[in-house]
């Protein structure tokens, strides 16, 4: 797509120099927006969810955890889907963004372990949809994932996530949710960011 873009501009560019851009540049603009976006998410409620991913015929698990507001706080790759990966998966995210007062997930029986051993267990809640919010995360990632034709490596599929959704966070605005003005204004406010983080 940026190639077609930079063509229409009069601008020459190989679809390989663009995904050098994306791997020189890509984890540096995706820090500069966590810093800018730090203190900015929700610790009311996180809704977790783990997706199967194939790379190269292997099956591994892409943990996603996401706020009550949509916004993607972290994103974990591992091989198993197992206690251990779940208790690293939310240390991780703990360590991070300080403990939620309301934990959904799914009925995966490694969570209610976990939540057990780090006395979070009277937070966690299940069933039903109460997880499409986490569900619905994972719809943009596969969208990318079909346009790439998959990944290549654990490696790879663990940076791409980092870095697509913290951007994707970022310019992330429920216009159903808004009136035409403010999310012009919310809109323009999120490009001059990506500007100075750019520049």
């Amino acid at each position: 797509m940026v190639q077609k873009l930079g063509a229409r501009q009069g601008i020459d560019i190989c679809h390989e120099t663009v995904r050098f851009w994306v791997g020189r540049f890509g984890g540096q603009f995706a820090k500069e927006i966590c810093k800018k976006r730090a203190g900015c998410h929700s610790n009311w409620q996180w809704h977790l969810d783990e997706v199967f991913v194939k790379i190269n015929g292997e099956r591994f698990y892409l943990w996603r955890a996401v706020d009550h507001e949509g916004e993607v706080l972290e994103c974990y790759v591992s091989k198993k889907r197992d206690r251990r990966a779940a208790k690293k998966f939310l240390i991780k995210i703990m360590r991070k963004h300080g403990s939620p007062h309301v934990i959904t997930t799914d009925k995966l029986p490694s969570y209610r372990a976990v939540f057990r051993e780090l006395g979070v267990a009277d937070r966690q809640l299940c069933g039903g949809r109460t997880n499409n919010k986490c569900e619905n995360s994972h719809l943009p990632f596969r969208r990318r994932e079909r346009a790439m034709q998959r990944f290549r490596s654990h490696a790879t599929l663990q940076r791409f996530t980092s870095i697509h959704s913290q951007i994707y966070n970022h310019f992330n605005h429920q216009r159903h949710l808004e009136n035409r003005e403010t999310f012009k204004a919310i809109r323009t406010a999120a490009l001059s960011a990506w500007f100075q983080i750019c520049a």
